[in-house]
């Protein structure tokens, strides 16, 4: 056949200026036997960037910024703003005073407060004080704002979505004409309608994110300080609690799952392997958690990630330890590919 390529570098070559490629020569590296991510295990100490968190409030506004945040780099995937393959995660500061301004965004994003007491959240004309270890979530589209009324600055981990709005091509933001948005509902009204164990009487659910926006760690940790009295503790993870739409029980947010648990004093978990990479953020207590071969000694607002189908063994030093994390497990879950492995 005069004109055909008569060697496989040379066909590779033709067929490329059609757009075509040859499945054969990378069909090992697109369906692995187990996952292969270019996450790697990595750590920040809180103590250690504090100081660069309070350095940008002296050189940008809250407003001009948008939002102030230093974005938490996951060292395999450096300059694209991914903790994790599909997730962002970044420190935002908001100085007392001062508001980022309110937006809304198809991006679903979650709040971990790290530091810091009198800020505000404001989702869809509520507000919400913000507490450290408080869980707060601005589900997609929704107008939300920030702002201080407290004397010191604030600190909080964010959490979204962003990777996969990216990788959808589905990314929409919309600006609200002033600072704020108009308060429209008292404080507290989200929690008491739906956060009770009950509903409004004439309830239709509204959608799959949780209705509750403001999850109260002193909530939390009464749940967990209740827990901590039995001794049947789950042999990886200690006790550990995910946080729920009480319209479902299933989890708060659709592309994002939530948890937190409490490590005993004394106890040392077994290796355990699952398909959502996590991020975790210590609350209370100090640790230590290996990943892969890599030992990491946490404390109190220390962050670090695990990748997918890596070995994660976490420990208690001293007392009881808690710690907080999200990951994508709601979207595999919901799309039937999360797996777990218990053991070594």
């Amino acid at each position: 056949m005069t004109g055909i390529p008569n060697s496989r570098e040379a066909f590779y070559a033709d067929i490329k200026t059609r757009n075509l490629a040859p499945l054969w020569e990378s069909l090992h590296s697109l369906i692995t036997p187990t996952p292969k991510s270019r996450c790697e295990p990595a750590f920040w100490r809180y103590d250690d960037i504090r100081e660069d968190v309070l350095r940008s409030g002296e050189l940008i506004t809250a407003k001009e910024a948008e939002r102030r945040v230093l974005i938490m780099e996951n060292p395999g995937m450096p300059g694209e703003a991914r903790i994790t393959t599909s997730l962002y995660a970044g420190l935002q500061l908001i100085l007392p005073g001062e508001v980022a301004p309110a937006h809304r965004h198809t991006q679903s994003a979650l709040r971990f407060v790290m530091e810091g007491e009198g800020a505000y959240t404001a989702v869809n004309g509520e507000r919400t004080t913000m507490h450290e270890g408080d869980f707060i979530i601005t589900p997609s589209w929704t107008w939300h704002d920030h702002g201080n009324d407290g004397d010191a600055p604030m600190v909080w981990l964010d959490g979204l979505d962003i990777p996969v709005l990216q990788f959808l091509d589905a990314s929409f933001v919309e600006q609200w004409p002033n600072d704020s948005q108009p308060v429209t509902r008292p404080e507290g009204d989200s929690l008491a309608r739906y956060g009770q164990g009950l509903l409004p009487v004439d309830h239709d659910q509204r959608g799959h994110t949780s209705p509750v926006f403001n999850y109260p760690f002193a909530r939390t940790r009464d749940a967990l300080a209740t827990l901590g009295r039995t001794e049947d503790w789950d042999s990886c993870h200690g006790a550990k609690l995910r946080y729920v739409n009480p319209e479902t029980g299933d989890h708060a947010m659709n592309t994002i799952a939530a948890f937190m648990q409490l490590l005993p004093k004394g106890f040392s978990g077994e290796t355990y392997r699952s398909t959502d990479a996590t991020v975790f953020c210590a609350v209370e207590g100090t640790g230590e958690t290996i990943i892969g071969d890599q030992v990491f000694t946490w404390g109190p607002r220390d962050t670090f990630v695990a990748p997918s189908w890596a070995p994660v063994s976490h420990k208690s030093l001293g007392g009881d330890a808690v710690l907080f994390s999200f990951s994508d497990r709601s979207m595999q879950q919901k799309l039937g590919l999360w797996r777990e492995k218990r053991g070594p």
